[in-house]
């Protein structure tokens, strides 16, 4: 009983020493805890960096035709003919589409044949009228020799000013029927629907059918859409904080998951003067080229624009910024007396996981991995160590 009791003095007479020792250890700065800074942090540094880097936007969007309009008739009827259907080329006034003419040839007929008896009235009239010229030149002859009255040179005069006018209102019948002939023919040509536009003989081709031969078709009634995709519109939309960096004529980047190993030149060629209220964006259309006629309007579409590009510029790894007692910057690693130094820095442009530094000038290692246990001037274990 002796021996237990002695065991268990023995035991807390040693607990209460380690305790003791414990306290002194903790107090002392070169105890085994130290304070954040004063031990050696393992890091992993990257070289400070001469390289070209650029700043770059990168906006998703979709393509369009450069130009599109819908093939239709001007007139009411039957479709009688359809010439083109999906996706043939068009050339300009190349003839889409015919309808049921007969009703309109027979119009024309009927205007053509109206002016034929028009113009053999000018010529009946055009007689008449000369018969009283030479009467009235009688009685004019006569009078003078005393032989024809008065009221006969009135009445020859009468009869020569009526045959002017009617001459004169067969005239203007020929004119009434030529141009009832010209309706007439116009309207028998638009029985005849052509592809028409006004710029440019490349040919275009056609994007969608919307009728069948047979069909009955009102006037304006929709037949095919024609569209021109030698050249093609990329519709992006910018954020207010790009909005100042995008100009007319700079250059583009176009790609398209149809194609994930192609690349397609486009130039900037307007820009929306305003930026919608609702999504604060601005539109931007990207002119782009499609000799080979890959790309297709409605495809979604990347579009990379450079709005700078600096050579032989500083650079460090997006992962080495740090920010300490509200500043930006890097901790230098000091591979000889194995401290980092923090340094405040001036950025610039940022891309691809690199940040450029415009000051201080920079050379050297920095810590990428580690530095937010680090102050300046801690001590710090390379990864090669």
């Amino acid at each position: 009983m002796k021996k237990a009791i002695l065991i268990l003095v023995a035991i807390a007479v040693a607990g209460f020493l380690g305790w003791r020792v414990y306290k002194k250890a903790s107090a002392s700065p070169k105890g085994a805890f130290r304070r954040r800074g004063a031990m050696a942090v393992a890091v992993d540094i990257s070289p400070v960096q001469k390289t070209t880097i650029r700043d770059v936007g990168l906006f998703s969007g979709t393509l369009l035709p450069k130009s599109q309009f819908i093939v239709s008739p001007k007139i009411p009827g039957r479709l009688e003919k359809l010439f083109v259907n999906i996706g043939n080329p068009v050339k300009r006034g190349n003839l889409i589409a015919l309808l049921d003419s007969e009703e309109f040839f027979q119009q024309a007929e009927q205007a053509r044949a109206e002016l034929d008896v028009a113009a053999a009235n000018v010529e009946e009239s055009f007689s008449a009228l000369g018969v009283a010229q030479r009467e009235l030149e009688r009685v004019q002859t006569l009078r003078e020799k005393k032989i024809a009255s008065e009221a006969e040179l009135d009445s020859a005069q009468a009869q020569c000013d009526a045959q002017d006018a009617k001459y004169r209102v067969t005239l203007a019948q020929v004119t009434q029927k030529e141009a009832a002939l010209n309706a007439a023919q116009v309207r028998f040509s638009y029985t005849q629907i052509r592809a028409l536009w006004e710029d440019g003989d490349e040919p275009r081709i056609v994007g969608e059918r919307f009728v069948d031969e047979g069909e009955m078709l009102r006037a304006n009634d929709p037949i095919v859409s024609v569209l021109e995709i030698h050249l093609l519109t990329a519709v992006i939309h910018v954020i207010e904080r790009d909005y100042s960096q995008v100009r007319t004529g700079q250059e583009a980047v176009i790609t398209t998951d149809a194609f994930p190993e192609k690349s397609f030149p486009g130039t900037i060629v307007r820009v929306a003067p305003i930026l919608r209220e609702t999504s604060r964006q601005a539109r931007v259309e990207i002119e782009v080229a499609n000799a080979q006629r890959l790309l297709k309007p409605g495809m979604f579409i990347r579009a990379e624009i450079e709005f700078a590009k600096h050579d032989d510029a500083t650079v460090v790894p997006v992962a080495a910024l740090a920010r300490r007692g509200g500043q930006q910057g890097v901790f230098l690693a000091d591979t000889q007396k194995r401290k980092a130094l923090f340094v405040p820095v001036t950025l610039g442009i940022t891309h691809n996981g690199l940040a450029e530094v415009l000051k201080p000038p920079l050379s050297g290692e920095v810590v990428t991995l580690g530095q937010h246990l680090l102050e300046d001037g801690s001590a710090i274990i390379l990864p090669r160590e």
